[in-house]
C-alpha cells in the first residue's frame, strides 16, 4: 500500500508517539489524584506534583512532535513524488530525539530540571533537541529541493519545521529580569502552538483531505492560503494576550485583545472548508473512522482553541481568570482538539497503509474515539466550572488559596472520574492502531 520505501521510517515515529500518549495521559490522571485527595507527605516527597506535571507536559510535547515528524516523513515522498533525501538522517534524528526524551523524563525523577514551566528540559538536553530539529529541517528541505514539482503543501511543511526549530532557541537562555524571561518564554509556548504547529496542521490536513476526497488540489490550496494567512496574522499578534500582566507596555491590552478575538475566524473557516470538501468529494468513503476523525479535528479545534480561547483572552475577562482552572480547561480542549486529533488523523491515515490494509475493521476504534471525545468534553467543562468557582472565591471574595482548593475538591474528583474514562478510550485507540486488521468482506 505504501508508494515509496522510505515511508516505512514513519512507523517508528508513530509507534513511539502512541506509547508516549499513554504515558502522558497516565501522568495526567496522577495529577488529578493530587488535586482530588490529600496525599501522604512521604509519597509527595518521593514523587512530587511538580515532577509529575513536568512529565505530563513534556511527554505531551514529545508525542505531538513525533506525530508531526512521522506524518511529515510519510506524506513528503507522496507529495514530492520521490524518496526521502536520507532515511539514515531520519533514523538518527529519531534516535537523538527519543534518547533525549527518555533521559529528560528520568532526569525529572531525580530533580534534574531547568525550572521553567513547560520548558523543564535541562539546557544540555536542549542542545540535543536542537540537533534533532536541524536534522529534520535539513531532511525535509533537501527532499523538497530535489523534487521535480513544487506545491504549497511542501513549502508550508518546510516553513512549519523551520519556524519550530528557530522558536525553540528563544526558550533556552535565562534572563535576569523575570519579565523579559517570560516575554521570550511565550515565543516558544504560544508561537509554537499558534504559529509553527498551525502550519503543520494546515499542511497535513490539506494533504490528507486531497488524498481521501479526490477534491481538486487547486480548490484545497486556495483555502489553504486564506486559512494559513489568517492563522499567522491573528496568532502572531495574538501572542499579546500573554503580555497583559507580565509588565509589558499597556498597548498589548489592545493588540492582544483585538487579535485574540479574531483567532477563532481561521478555525471557523477550516470547519467550513472541511465540510465543503466532504460534500464535494469524488472518492467513496473507504474508512468511515478516518472521516470521523477529520470532522472531529475541525469541530473540536473550533470549540477548544477558538471559542474557549476567545472567551477568556479578552482583557476584561482575563483580568479575573488568568492562571485559573479556566486556563486549564482551554488548554485541555485546545490541545486535544487541535493537535491530538490531528495526530490521530495521521495515524489512521498512515498506519493502515504501512500494514498494507486498504479497509480496516474500525469497531474498537469507533469506541475509542467516542470515549475520548465524550470524556474530554466533560473534562473541559468541569475544569471550566472549577475555574469559575476559583475565580469567584479567590479574586472576587479574596479568599485564600487553600479555601478555594477545598471548595473545588468535588470538581477535581469529577475530573478524575472522566480522566479514567478518557484513559480507557486512549488505551482502546492505541491497541486498535497497533493491531489493525482488514475489515470483513
Amino acid at each position: 500500500m505504501i508508494r515509496y520505501e522510505s515511508q516505512k521510517v514513519a512507523r517508528y515515529y508513530l509507534g513511539l508517539a502512541l506509547i508516549l500518549f499513554c504515558l502522558q495521559v497516565a501522568m495526567g490522571l496522577w495529577l488529578a489524584i493530587n488535586y482530588a485527595f490529600t496525599l501522604p507527605q512521604g509519597l509527595v516527597d518521593v514523587f512530587s506534583f511538580a515532577t509529575a506535571r513536568a512529565i505530563h507536559t513534556n511527554t505531551l510535547v514529545a508525542w505531538m512532535l513525533l506525530g508531526f515528524m512521522g506524518g511529515s516523513y510519510f506524506i513528503l515522498p507522496i507529495e514530492c513524488k520521490r524518496e526521502l533525501f536520507s532515511v539514515k538522517i531520519a533514523y538518527l534524528q529519531l534516535l537523538i530525539f527519543a534518547g533525549t526524551a527518555v533521559t529528560a523524563v528520568i532526569g525529572f525523577l531525580f530533580g534534574w530540571t531547568q525550572g521553567k514551566p513547560l520548558l523543564e528540559i535541562p539546557v544540555p538536553l536542549d542542545f540535543l533537541i536542537v540537533v534533532a530539529a536541524l536534522l529534520f529541517v535539513a531532511n525535509v528541505a533537501m527532499t523538497i529541493i530535489l523534487a521535480k514539482e513544487r506545491s504549497i503543501i511542501q513549502w508550508m511543511l518546510l516553513a512549519g519545521v523551520t519556524f519550530l526549530a528557530v522558536l525553540y532557541l528563544f526558550g533556552m537562555p535565562f534572563f535576569k529580569d523575570l519579565n523579559v524571561d517570560y516575554y521570550y518564554w511565550w515565543w516558544v509556548i504560544h508561537l509554537w502552538v499558534e504559529g509553527a504547529w498551525e502550519l503543520f496542521t494546515a499542511a497535513i490536513a490539506a494533504f490528507i483531505i486531497i488524498e481521501v476526497t479526490g477534491v481538486e488540489r487547486k480548490v484545497v490550496e486556495k483555502w489553504l492560503y486564506v486559512e494559513t494567512g489568517l492563522f499567522l496574522f491573528t496568532g502572531l499578534v495574538g501572542t499579546g494576550h500573554h503580555y497583559y500582566w507580565i509588565g509589558s507596555p499597556d498597548y498589548w491590552l489592545w493588540w492582544g485583545g483585538i487579535f485574540s478575538a479574531l483567532e477563532p475566524l481561521p478555525v471557523a473557516l477550516m470547519v467550513l472548508d472541511t465540510w465543503m470538501h466532504i460534500r464535494e468529494r469524488k472518492n467513496p468513503i473507504v474508512n468511515p473512522l478516518l472521516w470521523t476523525y477529520i470532522m472531529g479535528l475541525a469541530l473540536f479545534h473550533f470549540l477548544g482553541a477558538g471559542v474557549f480561547g476567545f472567551i477568556h483572552t479578552l482583557p476584561p475577562v482575563n483580568y479575573y481568570t488568568h492562571g485559573s482552572q479556566i486556563t486549564v480547561s482551554h488548554g485541555h480542549l485546545a490541545f486535544f482538539g487541535a493537535y491530538a486529533l490531528l495526530n490521530l488523523v495521521v495515524f489512521y491515515f498512515a498506519m493502515p497503509q504501512l500494514k498494507g490494509i486498504e479497509k480496516f475493521d474500525d469497531r474498537l476504534g469507533v469506541w475509542g474515539f467516542w470515549t475520548m471525545v465524550t470524556a474530554m468534553i466533560f473534562i473541559g467543562l468541569i475544569f471550566g466550572v472549577a475555574g469559575v468557582l476559583q475565580t469567584y472565591l479567590e479574586r472576587i471574595l479574596d479568599l485564600g488559596y487553600r479555601t478555594a482548593q477545598m471548595n473545588m475538591m468535588f470538581w477535581f474528583r469529577a475530573v478524575l472520574f472522566f480522566g479514567a474514562i478518557f484513559l480507557s478510550g486512549v488505551l482502546m485507540t492505541v491497541y486498535h492502531l497497533f493491531t489493525l486488521k482488514k475489515a470483513a468482506d
